[in-house]
């Protein structure tokens, strides 16, 4: 493990009287797989939405640390300024694609902030000066690296919404991907899949981070793929965490047991967090 890319610290959100988040603290190495899991209404979704900037927590410190030591906080900052230079990038529960449009031109919109620099906002693009010919010509290869990645280089010039669900599942994260990021928030990624694609989400997790050297974090309710993929596991229940470690840790750890199931027995145990 090389050290923390993300430090969460006594973060808090409370909606009026309604404390959703509660003093949670855990961290996400830079070269791991952290999975956060817990009962439905547990505060999940609410963490990633303060983690992206669509919340500001009531309380607490969100801090990224990239490689060459530059540090971010994270409650601090808007949700584009996060994805665009803390480069903490999201996916959502619910497909958000741009249904009308290319499946390649989804993952050029990804790269949009990159081209209008390259083009001087606009002027360049316009008067096609070289550097941004040069700029547009990369994006374009590193759509088509993902498209390959996601198995989707075939469908390039099919309308995204024409996809299966499945496919426009990882073209989404193939979209992420294009933004760059260090640090990859995937929110429920295997809802909705069948058993082939669980498996080739599980592939292409894994590759991500072993080929691209960028953290992973991820809510999933699928128990399959949480145990399968992840390093490191945070359970939390009520918005508070009650459970933080590896894999074999938290599925023998009673707490988290009796937050999924009350007080089962043995075998029902074993067969939710196994």
């Amino acid at each position: 493990m090389t050290g923390s890319l993300l430090r969460v610290e006594g973060l808090t959100m409370r909606f009026g009287g309604l404390t959703a988040v509660d003093n949670l603290s855990f961290n996400v190495a830079a070269d791991e797989i952290t999975a956060i899991i817990g009962p439905n209404g547990a505060g999940k979704t609410t963490v990633f939405n303060c983690l992206t900037g669509f919340y500001q927590p009531t309380s607490g410190h969100l801090q990224m640390v990239h490689p060459n030591g530059k540090a971010f906080s994270l409650e601090r900052m808007s949700g584009h300024t996060i994805a665009r230079n803390a480069r903490a990038v999201r996916t959502f529960q619910n497909i958000r694609l741009f249904s009308g449009m290319s499946v390649l031109e989804n993952l050029m919109i990804a790269q949009h902030i990159s081209l209008m620099r390259a083009s001087l906002y606009s002027i360049g693009g316009l008067l096609g000066l070289a550097g941004y010919r040069k700029a547009e010509r990369e994006a374009i290869e590193l759509a088509r690296y993902w498209l390959e990645k996601v198995n989707l280089i075939e469908s390039a010039d099919e309308p995204a919404g024409s996809l299966s669900y499945g496919a426009r599942r990882r073209l989404e994260i193939a979209r992420a991907m294009c933004a760059s990021p260090l640090l990859l928030c995937l929110d429920e990624p295997a809802a909705g899949l069948n058993p082939h694609e669980d498996m080739e989400l599980c592939e292409l997790l894994a590759d991500i981070r072993r080929e691209h050297n960028i953290a992973i974090l991820l809510i999933e309710h699928d128990m399959g793929i949480v145990m399968r993929i992840s390093d490191h596991i945070v359970v939390i229940d009520h918005g508070a965490c009650i459970a933080d470690g590896t894999p074999a840790d938290v599925r023998a750890n009673p707490a988290v047991i009796r937050a999924y199931l009350g007080e089962p027995d043995e075998d029902e145990a074993q067969a939710v967090v196994g």
